[in-house]
């Protein structure tokens, strides 16, 4: 399954995209490094990320997450993004109509990679909660066999110690991994 949720019935949480890239790219990510572009060689990636908000009718989560499968000047939206809003109004994480954003403007770190057309998002992890998970589930990403570090601290611009972009060597048992032990890191946070 492309989306798996995990977690309580909050409409915010964090997440986790699993993104396959079809062509080596070099790519630079606003800023980051002083502009300077990043080799990539075809493969797959991951990046962990959250939405929180504190609002009864917000849909922090949904809404980041469609804008993240949106790209920019009208290009083609990931595949994976139809699947995702009827997932969302499916299990309540919109609490009305959820509209993908019109004249996206490339603001994070994986933004850049997302709006390449040679970047697919494949996979989504869901993370319902309150809490914030993002940086547990950075480290817990970093600790795996199957990743590995593209540039230190790339797609954490709000945590500098960390890196929530990284290279994914085995799908499929960085898949099983995450999705093993991320009800673990639910209750340890409860």
């Amino acid at each position: 399954m492309p989306i798996t949720c995990f977690g309580n019935n909050s409409r915010e949480g964090a997440y986790v995209l699993f993104i396959h890239l079809s062509k080596e790219s070099s790519l630079a990510f606003g800023k980051f490094l002083q502009g300077t572009s990043i080799p990539f060689e075809p493969g797959f990636y991951l990046y962990v990320g959250s939405a929180l908000g504190n609002s009864s009718s917000a849909m922090p989560l949904a809404r980041r997450l469609v804008r993240h499968a949106s790209r920019s000047n009208g290009k083609a939206p990931h595949k994976i993004r139809a699947q995702m809003i009827r997932f969302f109004q499916e299990n309540n994480l919109v609490t009305q109509g959820l509209h993908p954003p019109a004249g996206k403007k490339l603001h994070w770190h994986i933004d850049y990679l997302l709006d390449s057309q040679d970047a697919q998002i494949v996979s989504v992890l869901i993370i319902r909660s309150p809490d914030r998970l993002e940086s547990a589930l950075s480290n817990l990403a970093a600790s795996l066999d199957e990743t590995f570090v593209v540039a230190q601290g790339l797609g954490a611009r709000d945590v500098r110690s960390s890196t929530h972009l990284l290279g994914v060597r085995n799908l499929d048992s960085c898949l099983f991994a995450f999705e093993k032990k991320i009800p673990a890191l639910l209750r340890k946070e409860a």
